[in-house]
């Protein structure tokens, strides 16, 4: 081989040299999502790892290398060990593994045991009602089933693109998965933990438009205070009673439930401080680098990802109308003592909606204290999201 020959293929193997527009496309939506997560402050826990996974995929060659050969263009893992000699052993990276957490749906079910280990029940506790605005913020994930099937989406990838309207991405991943939509899996769980992130921006027009300056003005009364007692046997109820009714709900329920128990008995402390911090923490940064590099410029860049952007955002926009709504009805209903705002936070981001809800709030009256009311249909909100999932599962999972 001569000197020419040599440097033609080391240019060759140049990401410079295999790159196409969907690399550089994809390079800015990662440059941006990153700048949004550490300049502006937006969920830098969830959108840092999306965005590098991002980056680090889209970088032309980099999908090869991180998972098998052939992914940059859109190769999936079977068509690869297809292209394979007889009796040649597939060589994979170090992404493909880790992404075994997603395809397996492990990580979800996971996530969802640390929320519920750093999340007090009390407020739902103390005011069960607060289950009506959690369960009407789930109007946008019905809503956009139905206009998914009415843009051409088969009932199952309908039913995963709905989802996002709960504002809950490991819900999102845990049913796409379960369903088995995986080529809807990149777009879902891009726009399902974008949304999270971008909560304030999408809420707090909505909040304003749909509530009077009296309305958010409104103080609310103070919670009465929940018994230990009340505390440990509410996560015991719950799982039993949705294992009874909806067993397909069980995995995300269940292990939420778990998470809280071992935070409320109070003889299990060291086991939620792990499932709180260390477990949460370091299943959020797997989940969150392998999800953004399934956003691969020549799959994620097409007509079909603008709509399940599109849908996404309309259900996200549509359970916060409905969270609103049944805010604003129990607020004629109890003669003026609930403030409407508190509706916005039955989405499924915790604490997410509540800390925006209390922030509106204080916007109008820097002395209304909203947040541990907020938190109320909040958590009613992550149990909604779980059994719409499991409703969905129950009817399409077969």
């Amino acid at each position: 081989m001569n000197f020419v020959e040599m440097l033609n293929n080391l240019w060759r193997s140049m990401g410079i040299a295999q790159g196409t527009w969907q690399n550089y496309a994809m390079l800015g939506v990662a440059f941006l999502l990153l700048y949004l997560a550490i300049a502006r402050g937006f969920e830098p826990l969830l959108l840092v790892p999306i965005a590098f996974g991002m980056l680090m995929v889209n970088i032309p060659g980099g999908g090869d290398i991180l998972y098998f050969k052939g992914y940059s263009t859109g190769t999936t893992s079977a068509q690869y060990l297809a292209t394979l000699p007889e009796g040649a052993s597939p060589s994979y990276g170090l992404f493909y593994y880790l992404y075994q957490g997603v395809d397996k749906v492990i990580f979800p079910p996971l996530i969802f045991l640390g929320i519920g280990a750093m999340t007090d029940f009390g407020p739902l506790i103390a005011d069960p009602k607060s289950l009506l605005i959690g369960a009407g913020a789930q109007l946008g994930i019905f809503v956009t089933f139905i206009g998914a099937i009415l843009l051409g989406f088969d009932q199952k990838g309908a039913a995963s693109i709905s989802i996002i309207g709960g504002a809950d991405g490991p819900t999102a991943i845990y049913l796409t998965k379960m369903l088995q939509q995986d080529n809807l899996l990149p777009m879902i769980a891009i726009a399902a933990y974008s949304y999270m992130a971008l909560i304030p921006l999408i809420q707090r027009p909505i909040m304003y438009m749909m509530t009077t300056k009296k309305e958010r003005a409104i103080k609310m009364k103070q919670l009465r205070v929940v018994s230990k007692r009340e505390k440990i046997l509410f996560p015991i109820i719950i799982t039993t009673i949705v294992a009874l009714i909806l067993p397909d709900a069980l995995p995300l329920v269940g292990m939420l439930m778990l998470g809280n128990l071992l935070k409320e008995s109070t003889v299990t402390e060291r086991l939620a401080k792990t499932a709180s911090n260390e477990l949460i923490n370091i299943v959020t940064i797997m989940l969150g680098i392998t999800v953004g590099s399934k956003a691969v410029g020549k799959v994620f860049l097409s007509t079909q990802t603008l709509s399940i952007i599109g849908l996404g955002l309309v259900a996200f926009a549509i359970g916060t109308v409905g969270g609103l709504t049944v805010a604003k009805v129990m607020n004629v209903a109890t003669g003026g003592k609930i403030n409407p705002l508190i509706g916005s936070a039955g989405v499924s981001a915790v604490p997410m909606a509540a800390r925006v809800s209390q922030k509106v709030g204080r916007e109008t009256d820097p002395n209304n204290y909203l947040l541990m009311h907020a938190m109320g249909p909040n958590v009613a909100g992550v149990i909604g999201s779980a059994v719409a999932a499991g409703v969905f599962l129950a009817m399409f999972g077969g």
